[in-house]
This record gives structure tokens, C-alpha cells and sequence, in this order.
């Protein structure tokens, strides 16, 4: 039992990819979104009858394909529903009930449901053609920035009601204004507010189409301002919903950020506060694959936290490998001593650099958070600190694989 504890553990991690050097959890993605992407070409493809009578067996076995995977996949996802956290407290049962019921779990169950309803469920339905394009809102499980753009639309939510509380509001009234002014010069198109609402509609939306305009000047009056008020509500929402996904991605990058210099010994006891203005003075830096970060016997003048990708130290008697969350040359930040190992990057990566001099600028200007700084250093440093002939202290590579 315990092994299919782990193993269940195991299988959730990857469909959930917690880290991201996780080998499994990158495969599992990959074939994911290559299943899905690939299914929805064919789909497309099949809706041309030339390529759906010259391909039908590939686009058949497309559909197969598509849907056995996605199957399994959410086979998957109820078996390890106990695993996660939002569900862990219920017992099995109601843990997978309730996956299914999420929406997550019902966007998975819809993913699926065109094809196994088309195979026991005879005729043509072309509407089970049009529900299997529901499978691209899986895309948005495995995308950070759709992910980030869904929870700023989610957090906006109000004041994009009020948008279209407004847009609607404006649409019934230059409908209303325009059935008023153009009823007799133009029955066929104003004849009736729900008539003179299409032209509203387009019209506010910037779109204009030219089906119907008006021709009397009081008519012509009112659609230039309804063109204005367009350009307005266009504009607010679209301001909105730009601003609130830059703030929704600057919040996830400062997490990131902040759980990365909180986990190194020698910041994890500060406040918040102190923890940000650490941040502050971090620096962003993208090596490719095969740079030399640093040499062994230089001297060593700053911290590098690595934010993802690899990098490979060549210590004296020790090659050792550090991944994405992990740090190297933390004591050269209280102390300019020589490196000692030579850092290259594995593939590329992107470092946040913490100058020396720029901590011993803030230790300096605040003599509190430097006491609390050495303190830190003392206690989980102890004399590694003070060595002469290193830059690096155990807990840098206390969990780092040997290379």
C-alpha cells in the first residue's frame, strides 16, 4: 500500500510538475500539448471535405490517439485527486467527486466527451466536431501566462461587470436615439430599437460594417458621438485587463523572487521588509549554455541564486551540479574571499547576482539588519565565514548532486 501511496505521489507531481527539472513531468507535458495541438489541426482539416476524404484513416487515428491519451490522462488525474491539497482532507471518494465537479476536471471531461459520444452515438454531429475545440482550455493547465491572464480577468472581474454594465447601457441608448432620428427616413434599419441595436453594437465596437448608417443629419449627429463613446469603452476594459495581467505577473515573479533569497541561511531570519530591500539590489542575468560564471582562485566579489537551469561547479576534489532554487558563493557576500570552484552554466540559465558591495552598502546604512545578517552567519555558517580560502559553504551544495 505504501508503494502505491508513493507511486499515486509520484504520478501527481508530474501531472501537476511541481519543479521543473522534473524529467517525467516535462514528458508527460510535452506529449499533452503536442496531443492536443495535433488533434486540434485535425479537426480543422476534417471540416474540409477534400482533406477529410483524402486523409480520413490519419485523421481517424489522430482522434484516436488524441482521445485515448487525454482519457488516460484524466484517469490519472482522479486517481491522484486525493493528492492534492485542495482535496486532501476528504476521503478518497469525495476527493475524485469532487475533482470532477471542478473545473478543471469538467474541461477534461468535455476534452473527451465529442469523441466517445460520436463513436456510440449515431449521424452526423457536427456539433460534437465543434465541442472538441473545448480541449484548447487545456492548454491554459499547462501555460503560466494564460494561467496569469485567467486569474487577472478573475481579480477584475467587478470592474469589467461595470464595463459591460456601461457598454450595454450605452448600446441601448444610441439604439434608442437612432430608432428616434432615422424610424421614417430609414424603416428597413431603425424601424425598431432591437433593428437599430445591431447598428449600436457595431458601432461601439469600432467594427462598422456599413450595413446601415444613418442619413439624416440628426442621425449623423448621434453616430458620431456613439463613435466616440466607442472608443471609450473599447479603451476601458482593454486598459483594465492590461494592467491587471502586468500586476498579476510582477506578483509571481516577486514571489518567486522572494522564496528564493528567503530559503538562503543567511537571509532566513530578516522581516519581510528587510527581505524585500534585499531584493531590491538583486540584478537579473541570462547565460547560455557553456559560460563560465565564475573561476576558481578569483576573487570573488558576489552571490549568484539560480532562478532556472543548471549549473556545474568544479570544485578541488568535488564536481557537484545546483538546479533551479539553489545558490553558490554566499559567503562572498559578507567576505571577499577567492572562489573556490569554477561555475559554468549546463544549459541556459537565468542567475539573480547579489553584489557585495551593494549588501555592505545596506549593512552599513542599517546597523540592525547587519547585526541580524551576521548573527545569521554565525549561527548557520559558523566558521565557514571566516575561512580564507573559500567562497562556498556546505549549505550551498548540501543537497546538490555530484556531477
Amino acid at each position: 500500500m505504501t508503494s502505491l501511496a508513493q507511486l499515486r505521489r509520484r504520478a501527481f507531481s508530474a501531472l501537476e510538475r511541481h519543479e521543473e527539472s522534473d524529467w517525467l513531468g516535462l514528458i508527460v507535458h510535452g506529449l499533452i500539448i503536442s496531443v492536443i495541438s495535433l488533434s486540434l489541426i485535425a479537426t480543422v482539416a476534417e471540416s474540409v471535405p477534400s482533406l477529410l476524404s483524402e486523409y480520413h484513416s490519419l485523421l481517424r487515428a489522430i482522434e484516436w490517439t488524441a482521445a485515448t491519451v487525454l482519457t488516460c490522462e484524466l484517469a490519472a488525474r482522479v486517481w491522484t485527486a486525493v493528492e492534492h491539497p485542495q482535496f486532501r482532507a476528504h476521503n478518497h471518494a469525495v476527493a475524485r467527486t469532487r475533482f470532477l465537479l471542478s473545473i478543471h476536471g469538467l474541461i477534461d471531461l468535455v476534452a473527451i466527451a465529442p469523441f466517445w459520444l460520436s463513436s456510440f452515438v449515431a449521424g452526423d454531429l457536427k456539433i460534437l466536431l465543434v465541442l472538441r475545440f473545448l480541449r484548447f482550455l487545456k492548454l491554459s493547465r499547462y501555460s503560466p501566462a494564460t494561467r496569469a491572464l485567467l486569474d487577472s480577468l478573475y481579480s477584475e472581474r467587478r470592474a469589467l461587470s461595470g464595463c459591460l454594465i456601461l457598454i450595454v447601457g450605452a448600446a441601448l441608448i444610441s439604439a434608442a436615439l437612432m430608432h428616434f432620428a432615422e424610424h421614417q427616413a430609414q424603416p428597413d434599419k431603425f424601424g425598431t430599437i432591437p433593428e437599430a441595436l445591431w447598428w449600436a453594437i457595431v458601432t461601439l465596437g469600432t467594427v462598422g460594417y456599413g450595413d446601415a448608417v444613418p442619413i439624416t443629419a440628426l442621425g449623423r449627429l448621434i453616430a458620431a458621438l456613439t463613435i466616440f463613446c466607442g472608443l471609450l469603452m473599447v479603451a476601458l476594459p482593454i486598459g483594465i485587463v492590461a494592467s491587471s495581467f502586468a500586476n498579476e505577473v510582477h506578483r509571481r515573479d516577486f514571489l518567486i523572487t522572494w522564496g528564493l533569497v528567503a530559503r538562503i541561511p543567511l537571509f532566513s531570519t530578516l522581516s519581510a521588509a528587510e527581505v524585500a530591500e534585499v531584493m531590491s539590489m538583486l540584478r537579473a542575468i541570462r547565460v547560455g549554455a557553456g559560460t563560465v560564471i565564475t573561476r576558481r582562485g578569483e576573487a570573488a566579489h558576489s552571490m549568484y541564486i539560480i532562478v532556472d537551469g543548471e549549473v556545474a561547479l568544479k570544485l578541488k576534489h568535488q564536481h557537484i551540479r545546483l538546479v533551479g532554487g539553489q545558490f553558490f558563493g554566499e559567503v562572498a557576500v559578507l567576505r571577499r574571499a577567492k572562489r573556490s570552484a569554477t561555475a559554468t552554466a549546463v544549459e541556459a540559465t537565468r542567475l539573480l547576482v547579489l553584489d557585495a558591495s551593494d549588501l555592505h552598502g545596506l549593512m552599513e546604512r542599517q546597523p540592525l539588519l547587519a547585526d541580524r545578517i551576521k548573527q545569521a552567519a554565525s549561527t548557520k555558517l559558523g566558521h565557514e565565514i571566516y575561512a580564507d580560502d573559500t567562497d562556498l559553504s556546505p549549505n550551498e551544495y548540501s543537497g546538490a548532486p555530484p556531477q
